[in-house]
């Protein structure tokens, strides 16, 4: 049976490494693409790591009801378009989703049988020497990102529905428990 499968994670704990991970070893996964206002990073590409919009398309698309969550985060509108996610169950294959935990919030209303995986770090120092590596944002933006993730993890822990929480202290050891938790779910007949 089909399933969505919806991580959610603070930046820097590794959710897209093991998203990737995930898609080498269940090929038949789909991986919902989000929607974004924010500028493509050196390397990401339309269509792959999202689609961008301006601002005007991106709330035309939320005004058409064609997003199944949106949001604004750092500065800049995320959501999740609803059509892709609807063709791929229907074809009995399922979907995995890269989504923040106040959108994992909002998708629930639309799709209550999402299964939710929250990826932890160890410590927001450790999130920070993570982004630092990762040498994608400006000092500043790590800060900020910094703050945003203290308020996501307490949120999650808050009001989240999150079915399995995973922390990330080692990759591999994170992914064999998420691997396990995507095969318990799709044994699951419901």
């Amino acid at each position: 049976m089909a399933k969505i499968f919806v991580l959610s994670a603070p930046s820097g704990a590794g959710k897209s490494t093991l998203i990737r991970m995930a898609l080498r070893d269940f090929p038949s996964f789909f991986f919902s693409v989000s929607a974004t206002t924010r500028p493509p990073r050196i390397g990401e590409k339309e269509g792959r790591e999202y689609y961008f919009k301006s601002e005007a398309a991106f709330t035309r698309m939320a005004e058409k009801g064609e997003l199944a969550e949106f949001q604004q985060v750092h500065g800049h509108f995320y959501g999740t378009p609803k059509a892709p996610v609807l063709e791929n169950l229907e074809k009995g294959r399922s979907v995995i989703i890269d989504m923040d935990v106040y959108g994992k919030k909002k998708f629930d209303a639309v799709f209550p049988e999402a299964v939710g995986v929250f990826i932890d770090a160890p410590s927001l120092d450790d999130l920070k020497r993570r982004m630092a590596r990762r040498g994608a944002d400006a000092p500043e933006v790590i800060e900020e990102r910094l703050k945003n993730a203290r308020d996501e993890i307490a949120f999650a822990k808050r009001e989240g529905k999150y079915e399995y929480t995973i922390m990330n202290r080692d990759l591999e050891k994170a992914y064999t428990e998420l691997k396990a938790v995507i095969e318990k779910e799709l044994k699951k007949e419901h």
